[in-house]
């Protein structure tokens, strides 16, 4: 349903987005991620024909955005980063106005604008002028625009910006539900809430595409098994000489006890689990495990993982270049 194939953008001597390629199908729900500037609203303004890219191109239910723009945005529901709306319209009136523009039919409009109300959960403010609105409901209101077409392609811009933690919830529940009949791409630098809603991540930094793949193979791939913590019958010396000796092991962090036997936290190298090779290790040693959990690595670990990754890579291309 959308397809990026080597967009760049280009604003003077800065590049904002670098050669980036993606491809998101039906029903998928995707998270765009990315810190403040890494180029996340940049792509999403070129995927929706808003911006024009300085190379490459997009496509959007098979429309080429630079072509066939029309055709294009009619199929894309956009909430964009700063929401823009009229402040003097009332909610209500608003969202007939915008579905009058998106080409609701008249005899469908009363029907569409009283199911978006309630799935953006704004009808408590529906008769409130949008400039006495707070924060989230003007998000809210913002979300409801973008569902007025039933439009197939969802691109939601930081979709819970200044949200109380109940509408959170909601608004992440209401996005899952949406990729039964539509195709979501979710931008957002907040890691949890990929984890909460997707099951697949574009992650972009410094405006290079730095991974695109399920958002559990992000941390497996950075992190192989992640870390064990372990409870050993044993010395802390005598525990630690053993763990180490373990392949795949990158690391033994001793830990507080709590209770009997010693604690450790051990860190597996890069694809590798290390679960099986230290019972193996303990049982040759004749050390007796009390306890052993896997600890897995957290979006936020892989994400800083990898653009460290990719920040050493930068500095030592910077430094063989003549």
């Amino acid at each position: 349903m959308i397809e990026a194939r080597h967009l760049t953008k280009r604003f003077g001597p800065a590049t904002a987005v670098d050669d980036v390629s993606f491809h998101v199908g039906r029903g998928e729900v995707v998270g765009f991620l990315g810190p403040n500037g890494a180029g996340k609203s940049t792509t999403m303004r070129m995927v929706t024909g808003f911006l024009p890219p300085t190379g490459g191109e997009a496509l959007v239910a098979g429309y080429d955005v630079a072509e066939e723009t029309l055709a294009a945005r009619a199929a894309i529901g956009y909430l964009p980063e700063n929401n823009p709306l009229y402040e003097d319209l009332r909610v209500g009136e608003y969202l007939e106005f915008r579905a009058a523009l998106k080409g609701v039919p008249r005899r469908r409009r009363a029907a569409r604008v009283a199911a978006v109300v309630e799935m953006a959960e704004v009808g408590d403010v529906r008769g409130r002028l949008i400039g006495a609105c707070s924060k989230g409901y003007r998000q809210r209101i913002g979300l409801a625009d973008a569902l007025l077409s039933d439009p197939p392609v969802l691109l939601l811009d930081e979709p819970t910006v200044g949200l109380d933690p109940g509408q959170v919830v909601h608004t992440r529940a209401l996005i899952k539900s949406l990729a039964a009949d539509h195709t979501v791409v979710l931008s957002t630098h907040i890691l949890p809430e990929v984890e909460a809603i997707c099951s697949r991540a574009l992650i972009l930094h410094r405006g290079r595409l730095l991974y695109d793949g399920p958002v559990a193979e992000l941390r497996r791939s950075l992190a192989g098994g992640g870390a064990v913590i372990l409870t050993l019958a044993a010395t802390a010396a005598e525990g630690r000489a053993c763990l180490e000796t373990a392949p795949g092991v990158a690391a033994v962090e001793e830990l507080p006890p709590d209770g009997g036997g010693s604690r450790f936290r051990v860190v597996a190298a890069p694809g590798a689990d290390v679960r099986e090779a230290l019972f193996w290790a303990c049982a040759g040693a004749r050390l007796p495990i009390l306890e052993m959990a896997a600890q897995s690595v957290s979006l936020e670990e892989a994400f800083l993982s990898l653009t460290t990754q990719e920040e050493l890579a930068r500095d030592a291309e910077r430094e063989v270049a003549p």
